[in-house]
């Protein structure tokens, strides 16, 4: 198995506040497409981070060893319109409650 910390960073650091209504829709998209990987044991978790300087997301992926992270982030409906981009970083190692 491979981890990764998946990092969302949005277009701008005020976007949760100032999303056009397709931007909107989008995150709704991106919301739903995380929750499915989330229910097929791809992602351990995933959430928004309010920071100060600027809000962003993150997901911790599970994946097989054949599999690639960046394949799954570029499917994500808010990347693939355009909308700000992922960082990926690698674990070393994960635990977890079950």
């Amino acid at each position: 198995m491979k981890y990764y910390l998946c990092k969302f960073i949005p277009p701008r650091p005020n976007f949760l506040g100032t999303m056009s209504p397709d931007e909107k829709r989008w995150m709704k998209e991106h919301g739903a497409y995380l929750n499915d990987l989330l229910d097929k044991g791809l992602i351990v978790a995933h959430g928004p981070v309010i920071d100060e300087s600027g809000g962003y997301g993150v997901s911790i992926y599970q994946l097989a060893d054949d599999q690639d992270v960046s394949a799954f982030t570029a499917e994500d409906p808010i990347v693939k319109n355009g909308v700000g981009h992922y960082e990926h970083f690698s674990m070393p190692s994960l635990k977890a409650r079950a």
